[in-house]
């Protein structure tokens, strides 16, 4: 077959492997290469080949006719170099393909066969349009809780994991949908300053204002590889740095990429999301968090109960030690959404700041408190209070310190955005609700979290007074636009109800 000059084109198309063609090349007339068919392309030494989704061109700045082009992720995973010989040939389908049709008719998987579509998504055979039939399969029919089991298993298997060499590794999720809850950053230093070993691998956000590891950078860099990791842990206890770099169950990150844009939410594999990340880093005790409330990702008692329950079933059969609490999600944590704003939050915590939130504090003592009592020589009910000796003494604060130096401090400024505007109440009232989800939007549209600096301050919180034109909170926006879209939305739905008093 005749070869291709292979050519790299920057685009960052995401966690998926696509190809470029000149319409007018003659293997496209001659071989029958159609848009977003799947191609294979191979450099003729016996190396594995790569799936690519093949896109058409006819500009040829882009690629020439005699050319192959790889986007960024394509190209490096192929890692040849620019005007090598490539050849090119129609991907045979991936044989699990079937399993995804069995599982949209409503069939139960089994253990090999989460394990084989896993496999093919790991190796880029599955599209993007497959990956979504697959994930609307699970959510559609439901996942049967040993298909949960199965599926993190699966997913833990096609990454790396890391092994700590301590029988105790202790960690904490929360499932999200709270803005400001950014309990994370001071519950790991707390516990390390314990001598409890805490390495943090946390995400960023995706739809929300700030992911941990978007306001931790604000403080330090997070981007560090896992011998790096491995070195502060060995010393400092803990750390708090971005997952990406170690490739814990890749699988998982493909699969969000696609979730998130359809906006679907399946609790089985968001269990399996949860879990799968944590046993592949390592961790062998787990608090997680489920808040509840009406504009939270879990809006009643009975439903985080039945979530509890699957949790500490694949736990118990995965060797990972699981304590589920069940908080109040009723309305943000802390003052600030945005990076800036919640690292200040954060570092006010930890300084014993008058002025720190005290929802903040208090949730993260509790959670540190629990985390503590996973110590066997720490006894029941007692950790609380050596979680709270440990911040107010000053020690907390210290540890965050050293973590912040071990990881390479960063200057980034904690002071808000240029553009400011204050959320008034239109009457004299006590704040009835907050809704999580207009707040975060409202943040977002300011530029949270790609503008470190933007997001939201509140002044108010549930059950508090509020007099008639007084701040309920205040937008910061880096950029004129930004403050615009944040500024119209909170005008037409502030994201509170205020209660009117007389």
């Amino acid at each position: 077959m005749k070869t291709l000059k292979l050519r790299k084109v920057s685009i960052d198309t995401y966690k998926e492997n696509v190809a470029y063609l000149h319409r007018n090349c003659p293997l496209y007339r001659s071989e029958g290469f159609q848009a977003l068919n799947k191609i294979e392309i191979r450099d003729g030494k016996d190396t594995t080949p790569v799936i690519a989704v093949l896109n058409i061109v006819d500009d040829e700045n882009i690629v020439a006719v005699d050319e192959l082009g790889l986007s960024e992720q394509t190209f490096m995973q192929f890692n040849a170099t620019e005007n090598c010989s490539v050849f090119v040939d129609h991907a045979s389908p991936p044989t699990s393909i079937q399993l995804v049709h069995a599982k949209i008719a409503g069939n139960r998987l089994q253990q090999q066969d989460f394990l084989h579509i896993c496999k093919d998504i790991v190796n880029n055979r599955y599209s993007k349009i497959e990956i979504s039939a697959f994930l609307v399969g699970c959510a559609e029919g439901g996942l049967e809780r040993d298909e949960m089991l199965y599926l993190t298993r699966a997913m833990v298997e096609t990454g790396k994991t890391l092994s700590w060499g301590e029988p105790m590794v202790v960690d904490k999720h929360c499932i999200g949908g709270i803005p400001g809850n950014r309990t994370t950053m001071l519950i790991v230093p707390i516990v390390a300053a314990h001598g409890m070993l805490m390495p943090k691998t946390s995400s960023r956000a995706i739809t929300s204002p700030s992911g941990t590891a978007d306001t931790m950078e604000v403080l330090a860099k997070v981007n560090l590889e896992p011998e790096e990791l491995r070195t502060i842990a060995h010393h400092q206890r803990g750390f708090i740095a971005w997952g990406g770099t170690a490739n814990l169950a890749p699988v998982d990150d493909i699969l969000i990429s696609v979730e998130r844009p359809l906006a679907l939410d399946s609790r089985g594999q968001m269990i399996a999301s949860i879990l799968s990340k944590k046993i592949a880093a390592g961790s062998t005790h787990l608090l997680i968090d489920i808040p509840i409330g009406p504009t939270a990702k879990v809006h009643t008692q009975t439903e985080a109960l039945k979530l509890r329950k699957l949790f500490e079933y694949i736990g118990d059969r995965t060797g990972l030690d699981i304590e589920v609490i069940i908080t109040d999600g009723h309305q943000p944590i802390g003052n600030g959404i945005g990076p800036s704003l919640e690292a200040r939050d954060v570092m006010q915590v930890l300084n014993n700041d008058p002025l720190a939130p005290v929802d903040l504090k208090e949730k993260a003592l509790q959670m540190a408190g629990r985390i503590l009592e996973f110590d066997p020589d720490v006894r029941g009910g007692q950790g609380y209070h050596l979680a709270r000796d440990l911040l107010e003494s000053g020690r907390a604060l210290q540890k965050m310190q050293e973590i912040i130096e071990h990881q390479g401090a960063n200057t980034l400024s904690t002071e808000p955005a240029k553009f400011k505007f204050e959320i008034i109440s239109p009457i004299k009232g006590r704040v009835q609700e907050i809704d999580n989800l207009q707040i975060a939007h409202i943040a977002r549209l300011a530029g949270a979290p790609m503008d470190k600096t933007a997001g939201i301050d509140l002044h108010k919180k549930v059950n508090d007074q509020v007099a008639e034109g007084e701040p309920m909170y205040t937008i910061y926006a880096e950029f004129h636009a930004d403050y615009q879209f944040a500024k119209s939305a909170a005008l037409k739905n502030s994201g509170y109800t205020i209660e009117s008093i007389k």
